[in-house]
Parts: structure tokens; sequence; C-alpha cells
């Protein structure tokens, strides 16, 4: 795991307010085995961990009221001891050090002390959005088909010829003219075979599946569905889809088991908008079509940098070291969000090494772990104004990982600052970087996905909260382990379900962010 700054010391209020949370949702104690659980009712309050982590960040400001919570009593509105409104957010409040009893410069403050405000969680996504597009646009180029898996549609796709191409044979069995029962030919009509004469009232071809229909067939009587009488002529069986008997002749429906010319494009139809992501069955539509190559949108790039000297890349955690899991586990999800990840480097806390790599950077988004609530090791903020970045989102009302950050380095360079916990650093990769990605590369924005929850979802008081959820039927079964440090729930999960401030109750229907499984490119 990574933790870093404020995230990673257990004196700050960021992870009283998250353990606080984290307990609430455990069913009862610490330890159980994971499993597609709902969270527990909010009256399972007896932990003295949680009492001691929401007392610490009791809020006496009279003027800072808070949204009543769906979850309290009639009348009730925000709890006295419900954590500071987002505008005194816990990470850019001076710190309580709990062990000398002194207090630390504000995380978050500038040197002169002035504080910013986080940025609500939908309005930082939109954000994330405009900012891409702001940046000019890549030239498309044209791939073969064999290397085009994952990338997406610069232009429409258009078919080139109908399709079907022709009259083809939908069955094995025998194409036929007019009413049965039919004389047959000797020859037999195969797939890849040029025109055949055409066929007159009464007879009849054997034909095979994909078979080039000849002229004047009316119908194709499948091989289960005819047989030759004593006079070798094909009769069709009574159980023959579409066939009537009338005077001892057989008659199919017009047109029965042919796949007509056009049937399922013509020629200058669209059948794909850009956007489309390729995926195989795409790359079959396109060779169908008659497409060699494809105009796709290039991958934008990334460049990830690992920030923190406690970290490990391999062994177990020893000696105050912990495993790097995010170096594993960002490059892949960002290869799933349409990405070309051009770089990984292990920096530890070394401002000049990260001033050096930012500068370096040719990626279209640099991506920082750690290092973005401002603690005594904390390098990005200086960096960011070493390099005259603009501070686009510093901070979002979202629960786990308010801390992160969005900046605009260049014309066309971001820069997004995730914090160094696991499940804060998915939060800030699917609140800023995926619709930052997903404009960047041109993909089509995916449709709102909601279900209804299977039980209650404790919220915070002002802030949205990503909630790992596993997807049962119709519903969304909260799950445990949803801590800022944890990866358990977000390893079982389906989806990230957006809880508004307050929490929600069962059966409430809330927007889910789909998770990029199975992951592609």
């Amino acid at each position: 795991m990574t933790g870093r700054g404020a995230q990673g010391h257990l004196d700050t209020e960021e992870r009283h307010v998250e353990e606080a949370l984290a307990v609430a949702n455990e069913s009862g104690g610490r330890g159980r085995p994971q499993e597609a659980r709902p969270a527990p009712p909010s009256e399972e309050r007896g932990d003295p961990d949680l009492d001691e982590a929401l007392a610490l960040v009791r809020d006496p400001d009279p003027h800072a009221p808070g949204p009543a919570s769906p979850l309290a009593g009639p009348g009730a509105g925000a709890p006295a001891s419900a954590p500071r409104p987002t505008g005194h957010d816990e990470a850019h409040e001076p710190v309580v050090d709990r062990a000398a009893g002194n207090r630390s410069p504000a995380a978050g403050a500038s040197k002169h002390g002035a504080r910013h405000t986080a940025t609500p969680w939908p309005e930082a996504r939109a954000v994330a959005e405009r900012a891409a597009r702001s940046v000019p646009r890549r030239e498309p180029v044209r791939v073969p088909l064999d290397t085009a898996l994952g990338l997406v549609l610069a232009a429409p796709l258009t078919a080139l010829t109908d399709l079907p191409s022709f009259d083809t044979s939908a069955m094995d069995g025998w194409g036929v003219a007019g009413p049965g029962p039919w004389d047959v030919r000797d020859e037999g009509i195969l797939a890849g075979h040029a025109e055949h004469a055409p066929l007159g009232d009464g007879e009849a071809v054997r034909i095979a599946t994909g078979a080039r229909v000849p002229p004047g067939t009316t119908a194709v009587l499948r091989s289960e569905h005819g047989h030759t009488d004593d006079k070798g002529r094909l009769q069709a069986t009574p159980q023959a889809s579409g066939s009537a008997r009338a005077g001892g002749t057989s008659t199919l429906a017009h047109g029965q088991d042919i796949r007509p010319r056009g049937q399922e494009c013509h020629s200058g139809d669209q059948l794909l908008p850009p956007g489309t992501q390729v995926t195989p069955a795409v790359l079959g539509l396109a060779a169908a079509a008659g497409y060699d190559t494809l105009t796709v949108q290039p991958r934008p790039r990334a460049e990830v940098l690992v920030l923190g000297d406690e970290l490990l890349s391999e062994g177990v955690p020893k000696d105050g070291l912990i495993r790097d899991a995010l170096g594993p586990m960002l490059p892949p999800w960002l290869r799933a969000l349409g990405v070309d990840v051009v770089a990984v480097r292990r920096l530890g806390d070394d401002a000049e090494a990260l001033f050096q790599a930012v500068t370096s950077s040719r990626a279209d988004l640099i991506v920082t772990t750690g290092g973005t609530a401002s603690g005594p090791v904390d390098h990005v903020h200086p960096t960011l104004r070493r390099v005259g970045a603009e501070l686009l989102v510093d901070g979002v009302k979202v629960r786990p990982g308010h801390p992160m950050l969005l900046a605009h380095m260049r014309e066309d360079q971001h820069l997004v600052g995730l914090p160094g916990n696991p499940l804060a650093a998915v939060s800030g990769l699917l609140t800023l970087a995926e619709p930052l990605l997903r404009i960047l590369g041109g993909r089509m924005e995916p449709e709102p996905c909601t279900l209804a929850l299977s039980d209650v979802v404790h919220g915070h008081p002002y802030d949205t909260r990503l909630v790992p959820v596993a997807v049962r039927a119709d519903h969304a079964v909260p799950l445990h382990y949803n801590g800022p440090a944890m990866l358990r729930g977000i390893a079982a999960a389906d989806a990230l379900a957006v809880v508004p401030p307050g929490g929600a109750r069962r059966g409430v229907e809330l927007e889910l962010l789909d998770l990029p499984w199975p992951w592609v490119g």
C-alpha cells in the first residue's frame, strides 16, 4: 500500500474521519472475511475507536450547518459531532499532533496562510472534461485491423458494400423455385462459387449455408424438412417452417431461409459512430464491411510517478516499510481507460527528482501518487508552483480521496495528483483522470447506470462518497473493507456507487461508476 503525507499518518483528522466511516460500515467487528454484505445499521456504534474518531472532528462553529441525513430520525439535522463541512476541509485545517499536543500548519494552506475550497464532486468531473476539450486534438491515424483493438474510432464506420452483398442461403438444404414437389438438379451449390443458372418453377438444387442462391429461387428448404419420394422428387415434410400443402403441392413462404442482399446494411450506411471503442466484434464488422484499416484516435500518453520513501517494490512489509500497491495497479487501469503508459518511475521523497521528471515528461497526462495534502515531505504542490502550473482542481468534496488535484501544465499536458492511499487513489482516478482521458481519447460518454441499493449506506455529512459495490441481480450490494487504505473491497467490486452527502437508504437508486473490466489494450 502507498501512504503519503497527511493520508499516511495516524494523527491526521482525515485518517480519523475515514476510519470512522469505515468502522461505521463494518458489521460489528474487524477481521471478518470479505463478502458481498451490506453495511450494518447506523445504530451499531459501540466502538470506542469510532467515538474517538468522531470526537476529533467535532465542529463547534454554529455558522456551518450541514444537510440533514436521510438516515437520521424525523426532524434531525446535522449532528453536533459531525465532521466539518468541506468549506472547512479536514485536510486543509490545522492538524493536531496528538503525541506532542501542538498544532502544525494547515495542510493545503499556502505559505501566506490562505486556504482553498474543495470542488464538489460532479463539478470536479466537469472541470476535467473541459480541460481535455481545451487541448488541441491529435490527428487521427490509420492502422491495420490487427493493431486496432482497444482504440477508438475517429471517423464513422461506413458500409463499403451491401451486407450481404448478394442473396445467400441461411441454411443447408435445397434452393427451390415455386411450389413442390420439385425436380432436383444433379449439381450442388457451395459457398464461394459464382452465380449458377437460374431455377425454373418446380426445380430444386442442393445448396450450402452462405452460398449464393441462383436467380429464380423463391425459398430454401432446410435439409431436415425435406425428403425424396419414390419417384425421386423432393417433398417438404409437414414440419417445414412456413410450408402449406394443398392439392398435393408444397408451398414454402417466399424468401424463407434466404438472406437477401442488403439485409444488414446498404452501401454508405453508418455502421458505428466516432468514439466507438474497437472490440473484437467491431473488428469482425469492419472486416465484413470490406475494411483493411481503421481511422482511429491515437491513445493519450500517460506517465506514472510513484512517490514515497516508505515503499517496497517486492516482498512483505517490514521495518516500517510498506508495499507499493499503486505502481502495479495504476498502469493496467490506465491502459483499460485507453491510455498508452509510456513510463512508470519510482521517485521516493525527492523534490528535485519530481521536478526533473515533471519538466522532462512529454506525456499528455502525468499521474502522481501521494504527496497531494501538503504534508512535511509532500512535494507536489511546491513542484507545481515551481513550474508555473495552473491548479484547476485542488481538493474534491469526495470520500475517500478528497486531497486529489488536477493541474494544467502546458497547452497539451495535465497532471492528476492522486492521494497515496489505494482506494483514495482509485477515487481520484475515476473522478479526474477518467473524464480527462475519455475526452482526450475521443471516447463516447457512457450511458448513466443506476441500481437500487440492497441495504443502507452511510454517507459523509457534506461530501460525496464512492463505495465499492457488487452487482447482484437488480441490486447493488455495498462491500466491506472500503476504507481509503483498503483494497479488499474494490478488488471484489463490480462498480463504485456514488453516495450523496448524508448517505442513502435501502432501495434508493444510485449512480454507478463502472469499472473497466475486462481489461482491454
